[in-house]
């Protein structure tokens, strides 16, 4: 890997995929240069990483698949590598979304990006679910990463 400024973000390299039940309207708001910087914000290094957008039925088999929780949730990282590459898969359930960004009184980008942030970072190796001190610190740097591209905070 070349030397790099402190000012250059990570190089991704990004597949974006869409299953077969996601809204056009989902398509439409997830481009794919969208969907890069808001993920090149929360990374850290150099990332190949899917994204999946996918609807209820596929969500729902692959966190009953993998997670051993039989409902569709609204994000799930696969990570694969953390060093020099990130390599992960995240997939996101078009639903859910939706539907939590309702509840929450936000545009369902503004909650799209917070979960791509969320899951980024996750692939790197942050996990809320390890200890509160780790819960505090993720979801801190989440709040810093939002509003450096001039959205709200994803907890209020």
């Amino acid at each position: 890997m070349s030397a790099r400024s402190s000012t250059e973000l990570p190089d991704l390299t990004l597949d974006l995929q869409f299953g077969n039940a996601v809204p056009e309207a989902h398509k439409k708001l997830l481009s794919k240069a969208r969907v890069t910087r808001w993920m090149r914000m929360a990374l850290l290094r150099d990332a190949e990483i899917t994204v999946r957008v996918v609807g209820a039925a596929e969500g729902r088999a692959l966190n009953r698949d993998y997670r051993n929780k039989d409902y569709a949730t609204n994000v799930l990282t696969f990570d694969y590598t953390k060093e020099p590459v990130v390599t992960a898969d995240l997939v996101l359930c078009a639903p859910v979304v939706a539907k939590e960004a309702k509840e929450q009184n936000k545009s369902p980008e503004e909650h799209y990006a917070h979960l791509l942030v969320h899951g980024t970072l996750h692939a790197q190796g942050y996990d809320h679910e390890t200890s509160e001190t780790d819960a505090l610190e993720m979801e801190a740097l989440e709040v810093l990463l939002m509003e450096g591209m001039g959205l709200g905070n994803p907890y209020e």
